[in-house]
């Protein structure tokens, strides 16, 4: 196994260098009663090279529109990226011409966000039809789809309904582990990716284990006590 690369190992801020991935097809509901109809929608994946914390947003479609739109909303919230790392798919690169010809007519028309637009992003492809070269992403769809079929399962939500529990999804991936934890049985906290967005996890610790409690007080009614 070869070394990881700079961008994995050097201290960066969070999601100064970032992975991209798209997950799906999900089958939302919109409408109401007899109107309701299924519609499918995607799911942006954004991990950050350096703490693997995840950012999912909810997009429906996989134009490179859509893609942008989704990449906006993750910099409102995260911070303009110094590196993007994606694949070759077509609506990643249309994205780059789309942001490339943005970038070129702010600066012709000398907007006030001409300042703004100065602020280049690069982007990084890695080799067609090698999978491998993504790996970080690619465990984190991984994640994310092992939750979303323990969750819903089949069921079809709504929009908004998806919405609130990709962001969830995202709460519970980002108060993961990863280091080690403490050798000290009453220490529970360990190292997460959210101590780098907010400083502590975002979940509360695990509660500790009653399997060696007394067998009695564990089936005590306490509508009897």
């Amino acid at each position: 196994m070869g070394q990881l690369p700079s961008t994995r190992v050097n201290p960066e801020r969070a999601f100064a260098v970032t992975g991209v991935d798209f997950c799906g097809p999900i089958m939302v509901r919109s409408g109401f009663g007899r109107n309701t109809k299924k519609e499918k929608a995607y799911v942006a994946l954004f991990v950050c090279f350096t703490s693997k914390a995840i950012h999912l947003e909810l997009v429906s479609g996989l134009s490179s529109e859509k893609f942008v739109a989704a990449l906006r909303r993750f910099i409102s919230r995260r911070g303009i990226c110094r590196e993007i790392h994606i694949d070759n798919a077509t609506n990643f690169k249309g994205a780059k011409r789309e942001l490339q010809d943005l970038f070129l007519a702010s600066q012709r028309s000398r907007s006030p966000y001409d300042e703004m637009a100065e602020i280049g992003v690069q982007w990084k492809f890695i080799p067609p039809r090698a999978p491998n070269f993504g790996g970080l992403w690619e465990a984190a769809v991984k994640s994310t789809k092992y939750h979303l079929k323990r969750v819903i399962g089949l069921t079809t939500l709504m929009f908004e309904e998806m919405t609130t529990l990709l962001t969830q999804i995202e709460a519970c991936l980002n108060s993961r582990p990863i280091t080690e934890l403490s050798n000290d049985p009453n220490d529970y906290n360990a190292l997460t990716p959210a101590h780098f967005l907010i400083g502590e996890s975002l979940l509360l610790p695990p509660e500790p284990s009653i399997s060696q409690t007394c067998p009695t007080r564990r089936s005590t009614n306490i509508y009897n006590s």
